[in-house]
C-alpha cells in the first residue's frame, strides 16, 4: 500500500505537540508580566507629573513601535525562521521592563516604553504566526483560542498582584516583576521552542471548504481583498477600545469618579481578564464547528455595549459589571479573527500577511490612547466612550453583513452541496 508522503508521521505530530506545549508555557510566563503593569502604568506616568493626554501618548508609543516592528518581524519570521523571532523579543521585553522600572524622567518613560513595543511586537507576530504553522483549518479555531487562552490566563493572574505589589512595595515594584517574568520567558523561548517554518500540516477533508474561496495570489492581492479589509476594521476598533478606553480611561474613571484604590482596579481589570479567559476556548470551538463570522460579530457588538455601559455607570458595581461584559465578549470575538486571517492567507506569505494585519490592528492602540486621553482631558469620559462604542459596534455590523466565511465544516457542508459523506484520512 502507498504511503501518502503528505501526511506528517507520528514523529513529527509529537514533536509540533511539544512544540506548541513549549510555546504556551513562554506566553503564559509573558503575558504574567504583562498583567502586573496594566493597571498600574495610569498611576506610575502620573507620578512623573504626566496628565490624560500625555498618559494617553505613554500608552500610544507602545503601539507606534509595534505598528513598525509587525511588518519586519513577519519579515524575518518568514525568512530566517520563527524561533529566532520569539527569542529575541522576549529579550528586549526583559531590558525594557527593568529600565522603566528605573526611570527618573518623562523621556526616559517613553524611550523604555518604545523599546518595549519593539520585543512585543517580535514576541506576538511570532507566537500567532507560528500557531498557524502547527495548525490546520479544522483545528485551527481551537489552537488559536488555546494559545490565546494561555495568554489571557498569564494576562488575567497579573492585575491583583499588581495593586498589591504597588500598595505595599511602591509603583515601580510590577515593572521590576514584569523585567523578571520576560526574563524567564526568554530562557523558555530557547530552551524549548523549536523551529516550525516550513510546516505544512496534513488537511482534512472538512477543512477550507467555503463557496467563498479563499485568495491563492500574492500579498497585495490578499490585502486588497473585502475579507482582510473588514477583518481589519474589527480588530483595528478592538485594539482602539483595547488601549484607548480600557488601559487609559477605566483605571483614571475608576480612581477620578469611584474613588477606587490601585486594588480596586486591579479587581476590575481581573475580572476582564477573567472573562476572556473563561469564554476564550468556547469561542475557538464555535468557530470551528460553525465558522469564524458567527463568533466574530455577534462578540465584537457585545464589547462594544459593554463601552457604553461604562460610559453610563452610576456605582462601582456597574463599573465591574461592565467589565464583566466586556470580558465575556472580547473573550468570544479573541481567537477567532487569528484563525480567520490563517484562513484567507495562503502558506507561502502567512508570516508577511500576519505581521501586516498586526500593523493594521494596531493603529488603534496608535491613536485611540492618545485621541481618547484627549478627549477625556477636554470633555470627560462619557463622550470618548459612547464614541467608542460606536465604531466597535459598526465594525462586528460591517463583518457580519459583507465579510466572506472561508471555513466551513463539513457537516454545513455536506447539507448545502448534497454530498455524501467520505471517511477522513487518519
Amino acid at each position: 500500500m502507498a504511503v501518502n508522503s503528505s501526511r506528517p508521521s507520528f514523529m513529527s505530530r509529537f514533536a509540533g505537540q511539544q512544540t506548541f506545549l513549549a510555546l504556551l508555557a513562554l506566553i503564559l510566563v509573558n503575558q504574567l508580566g504583562f498583567g502586573l503593569i496594566q493597571p498600574v502604568l495610569p498611576q506610575y506616568a502620573r507620578t512623573f507629573g504626566l496628565g490624560p493626554a500625555s498618559i494617553g501618548a505613554l500608552v500610544t508609543i507602545y503601539g507606534v513601535a509595534r505598528f513598525f516592528a509587525n511588518v519586519p518581524a513577519g519579515m524575518l519570521a518568514q525568512r530566517s525562521g520563527r524561533r529566532p523571532v520569539l527569542i529575541i523579543g522576549t529579550a528586549i521585553t526583559s531590558i525594557a521592563s527593568a529600565l522603566f522600572a528605573t526611570a527618573t524622567t518623562p523621556t526616559e518613560l517613553f524611550a523604555y516604553r518604545l523599546l518595549a513595543g519593539l520585543g512585543a511586537a517580535t514576541v506576538l507576530t511570532g507566537g500567532q504566526v507560528m500557531v498557524g504553522d502547527l495548525a490546520n483549518p479544522e483545528n485551527r479555531g481551537r489552537m488559536m483560542s488555546t494559545y490565546q487562552g494561555v495568554f489571557l490566563a498569564g494576562v488575567t493572574m497579573g492585575p491583583l498582584p499588581a495593586g498589591i505589589l504597588a500598595d505595599h512595595f511602591g509603583i515601580r515594584a510590577p515593572f521590576i516583576a514584569y523585567a523578571i517574568f520576560s526574563g524567564l520567558a526568554c530562557v523558555c523561548a530557547m530552551i524549548l521552542i523549536r523551529e516550525t517554518r516550513g510546516i505544512a500540516p496534513a488537511q482534512s477533508t472538512s477543512a477550507q471548504a467555503s463557496q467563498h474561496a479563499a485568495p491563492e495570489g500574492g500579498t497585495l492581492s490578499t490585502l486588497m481583498t473585502p475579507a482582510f479589509i473588514l477583518i481589519g476594521f474589527v480588530t483595528f476598533s478592538q485594539f482602539f477600545a483595547r488601549t484607548g478606553a480600557i488601559f487609559v480611561l477605566l483605571p483614571l474613571l475608576g480612581a477620578d469618579r469611584f474613588h477606587l484604590s490601585a486594588s480596586g482596579i486591579g479587581l476590575a481589570q481581573t475580572l476582564i481578564n477573567g472573562g476572556n479567559f473563561a469564554t476564550v476556548y468556547f469561542s475557538g470551538a464555535l468557530a470551528d464547528k460553525y465558522g469564524r463570522k458567527i463568533v466574530i460579530a455577534p462578540a465584537t457588538i457585545v464589547t462594544g455595549i459593554s463601552l457604553a455601559m461604562w460610559a453610563w455607570a452610576p456605582s462601582e458595581w456597574w463599573y465591574l459589571a461592565a467589565a464583566v461584559v466586556w470580558g465575556f465578549g472580547a473573550g468570544l470575538s479573541g481567537p477567532a479573527p487569528a484563525a480567520y486571517i490563517s484562513d484567507l492567507s495562503p502558506s507561502t506569505i502567512r508570516a508577511q500577511i500576519f505581521g501586516i494585519w498586526r500593523s493594521v490592528s494596531d493603529g488603534g492602540y496608535i491613536i485611540g490612547p492618545v485621541l481618547l486621553g484627549y478627549l477625556a482631558g477636554k470633555v470627560g469620559y462619557n463622550a470618548p466612550l459612547l464614541g467608542t462604542a460606536a465604531i466597535v459596534t459598526i465594525s462586528g455590523l460591517l463583518f457580519w453583513l459583507f465579510a466572506p466565511e472561508f471555513h466551513i465544516p463539513v457537516s454545513r457542508r455536506l447539507v448545502e452541496t448534497g454530498a455524501e459523506a467520505q471517511p477522513a484520512k487518519t
